[in-house]
């Protein structure tokens, strides 16, 4: 297919742009302790530059040295400009053109407790005593001429663009919406004054660069979950002064970190792709401004069809740039087939992001993301026979990887199709990219030319037989097998069977563990069962969720009418009822079927393992394999092995 729109150039003020693709770059948590970041994360940046995107962006950007956060970037000072600039140049040298998005973070920079945390209220910390107080005039104005004084380093630096962030819940959006903006003076009360704040940095920032360089604007369409927010008809108005102030572009987001709302700001699968675009249309038809869509754009087709619609001028493709860096390359040789698609499973990049023990951001299915170089591909001096046990996504992430270093993988899978456990998560709702980036691995390794078995389970004679000179066992894991009384009734089934269309359930359905398979079972089961009940022996459901994902989930838990009973402990299944113990006390709960779902445990590899020992091959377990957890555990372990062999 051809991206007529897509890969055509556009001008803003001295700005050409070869494609309409924009890339801001995610991840600048590093692990470092220094106050600011500097070369360590300018390098991991200079490791992933994409040089086919139109634009390149640094993402958030601090602009105030008092409210800079340690493990993110910094343009707060002069002394950041060397390094910055060495990011401008990598960025050019491979083709792109290179902006900086200049942030102001507010609450959002509470992970440092050194930084200041500018709000436009007094604002009380839930569950405490303390009161963040709202911002003095000095600070105000402080802020302001920063924001000035960074954008004048971006131009030293060599930046083609900036971008000011007065989105998410920042300083900018919280002066400007009335949900956060409680003040009486010049910068709070009518829409006007709450506007101030934001249209004086975005002043301070046209005044600091030359003529010819576009500014950038992000901006939430609408305040989501805040009542009394902003109005897309205010965002609207709110745009057409900062036209007036310089802003050429407007880049439209949605979301904020104050409420259920932050799933729109990195969308997790739960969530439609393009479901922010008709927002980004009317913005633009009512502005008149360029503007850019964003939110769940993981495929060329889907941003080709928003350009040609006239609903946009540009669009952000983000994650969709993790997972595959060649993105926009393959695109425009349409060579869309072998282009790796995000699936917003969040996993590596948000949760990444956000743990305290990940230094940096990765991605299920670009294992290599944030080590580019230790990770670049050797073609292999001793090409070896591998004999893989699994045809899942660990074992297809290891043929591929292993194909393509000059090995002679062979895949043996059990199953009569490729997959395993990631097309069976397919099937709950709104999963259905899982299922096709599963089918999509298959192809890959077929188109690679890796040898596939399927219905070959790998046993000893097969071993004995082929000869391989590795192993590597990626057979998953199975459904643990609940063992109370009544556990054998013929009304008890499990997720998997579930969830693969084995069984047909209704009535009254009790399904047993609340994680992230039970609750989708129940989410399966909507509109099927009349009544569905989750019981956790934990203190909540859904506790192995990523934080964005369980939004999602528990919404639509809740409006289905899931009932979900925490802290019980199940002792006993009966013909009609399961018995669970909760604070010392037994209770029956009336049901007709039951589901098991709590859990899954690494299926036995013994006698591979031993035989393996006995003849002198080297065996290697990756995935589900050495105990059930996330899709992630399972590529990032095959991308390894495979590198190593």
């Amino acid at each position: 297919m051809k991206y007529n729109h897509l890969f055509s150039s556009i001008k803003i003020r001295g700005l050409e742009l070869k494609n309409r693709v924009v890339f801001p770059a995610m991840g600048t948590k590093m692990a470092t302790e220094d106050k600011y970041v500097t070369d360590q994360v300018i390098d991991y940046h200079v490791a992933r530059v994409v040089g086919g995107c139109g634009l390149n962006f640094t993402e958030v950007c601090s602009v105030y040295s008092k409210a800079a956060p340690k493990h993110f970037l910094a343009i707060s000072e002069d002394k950041y400009i060397p390094g910055l600039k060495k990011l401008a140049d990598a960025i050019h040298e491979a083709g792109g053109k290179a902006g900086v998005q200049l942030w102001l973070g507010g609450f959002a920079v509470a992970s440092d407790p050194a930084a200041m945390i500018i709000v436009p209220s007094d604002t009380p910390i839930k569950g405490t005593d303390h009161v963040i107080k709202g911002a003095d005039l000095d600070t105000i104005k402080e802020a302001i001429e920063a924001y000035g004084a960074a954008a004048k380093r971006a131009v030293e630096a060599g930046y083609d663009t900036l971008e000011f962030h007065a989105g998410h819940n920042y300083v900018p959006h919280s002066f400007l919406s009335p949900f956060f903006n409680r003040r009486t003076d010049e910068y709070g009360g009518s829409f006007e004054n709450r506007a101030c704040f934001a249209l004086e940095c975005i002043r301070s920032i046209r005044s600091n660069i030359p003529e010819d360089m576009p500014l950038f604007m992000r901006i939430d369409a609408h305040d989501d979950y805040l009542d009394g927010g902003l109005t897309i008809e205010e965002v609207i108005e709110f745009c057409k002064l900062a036209k007036e102030a310089g802003v050429d572009v407007v880049d439209v987001s949605r979301g904020n970190f104050s409420s259920a709302a932050i799933k729109y700001e990195v969308p997790p699968i739960d969530l439609p792709r393009g479901f922010n675009v008709e927002n980004a249309a009317r913005i633009r038809k009512e502005t008149g401004l360029i503007t850019v869509a964003v939110g769940r754009i993981n495929e060329p087709a889907l941003a080709e069809q928003i350009l040609t619609e006239d609903k946009a001028d540009m669009v952000v493709i983000g994650r969709g740039q993790l997972a595959d860096p060649d993105f926009c390359n393959k695109a425009l040789n349409g060579d869309d087939e072998s282009i790796v698609r995000c699936i917003g499973c969040n996993q590596g990049c948000y949760d990444g992001f956000v743990a305290q023990d990940v230094p940096y951001i990765t991605c299920m299915r670009n294992p290599a993301l944030g080590r580019e170089q230790e990770y670049a591909l050797v073609k292999t001096t001793t090409p070896k026979k591998v004999l893989i046990a699994g045809g899942g996504v660990a074992g297809l992430e290891a043929a591929i990887t292993l194909k393509r270093r000059g090995h002679h993988p062979v895949v043996c899978e059990a199953a009569e199709q490729l997959g395993g456990q990631f097309v069976l998560a397919g099937a709950a709702p709104r999963k259905e990219e899982m299922k096709e980036a599963a089918i999509w691995m298959g192809e890959q390794a077929n188109r690679e030319g890796v040898e596939i078995r399927l219905s070959t389970p790998i046993t000893t004679e097969l071993i004995e037989k082929e000869a391989p000179q590795d192993v590597i066992i990626a057979i998953g894991a199975a459904p643990m097998k609940l063992r109370i009384p009544g556990a054998d009734l013929p009304h008890v089934t499990n997720s998997h069977d579930v969830l693969a269309g084995n069984v047909s359930l209704k009535g009254k359905v009790i399904i047993i563990g609340g994680g992230l398979v039970g609750l989708e079972v129940a989410e399966y089961l909507e509109g099927k069962a009349e009544e569905i009940t989750v019981v956790e022996m934990l203190d909540q459901v859904g506790k192995d969720l990523g934080d964005l994902r369980k939004i999602s989930v528990m919404e639509n838990i809740y409006h289905a009418g899931v009932q979900t009973v925490t802290n019980a402990q199940c002792i006993e299944i009966l013909a009609n009822a399961v018995v669970v113990e909760k604070e010392g006390h037994a209770d029956s709960i009336p049901c007709d079927y039951v589901v098991v779902a709590i859990g899954a445990k690494a299926r036995s590899f013994e006698d591979i393992a031993t035989y393996c020992s006995e003849q002198g091959i080297a065996y290697h377990v990756i995935g589900d394999a050495i105990r059930a957890r996330r899709a992630l555990n399972a590529t990032t372990e095959a991308a390894a092995i495979a590198r190593a062999i």
